[in-house]
């Protein structure tokens, strides 16, 4: 006995509508799949990129560090020109000045400058012309004065001044001087 009219068709899991649903879920999965493979390679990206900054921000801080040094080196050597500069142009002063005490009588062959004192070898027609035109001028700039005279054979005096100024006596002065400059 039949109990239907037409012939019976093999059913399938796989319907028309289940096809559908599938591919739907095949795509969602894939879509899924696809988000989380790009989250992954943007956090790896990012971990990459953040060391990559903290590698470039401890160069650049080393960077800083040297050129501060050198910096630092340089404002030194800066430092070091002007103090060398400024005694330089004293010590051209002071050399024009002493050359300018000394008489037209007086002839001088050499000056040897020292630390704390001046040696000066010249030529003199006679010690009192010597005393009164260059020791005198030399007692007021130095603490201590020697000179020697020795002759020679057109009758005028070869001599050998020998002038220091005493460190002490000089620190002293200098703290005097700035005394009085903060009291004004």
């Amino acid at each position: 006995m039949k109990y239907s009219y037409i012939k019976p068709r093999k059913k399938s899991l796989f319907t028309p509508d289940m096809q559908l649903l599938g591919v739907f879920f095949g795509i969602t999965i894939f879509m899924l799949l696809c988000t989380y493979l790009f989250l992954v390679f943007k956090d790896y990206r990012f971990t990459q990129d953040r060391i990559d900054i903290i590698e470039l921000r401890e160069e650049t801080s080393s960077e800083i560090n040297l050129i501060e040094k050198n910096i630092l080196f340089i404002q030194e050597e800066q430092v070091l020109s002007e103090s060398i500069f400024t005694k330089n142009t004293v010590l051209k002063d002071s050399i024009s000045n002493m050359f300018d005490l000394v008489p037209q009588r007086i002839t001088l062959s050499e000056a040897k400058l020292l630390e704390n004192g001046l040696v000066l070898y010249g030529i003199t027609p006679n010690k009192d012309i010597y005393n009164f035109m260059l020791q005198a001028p030399l007692r007021s700039i130095f603490h201590r004065t020697y000179s020697s005279f020795y002759p020679v054979k057109n009758g005028w005096l070869r001599f050998v001044s020998t002038n220091y100024i005493d460190k002490e006596e000089e620190s002293e002065e200098e703290e005097y001087e700035e005394d009085v400059e903060y009291e004004d």
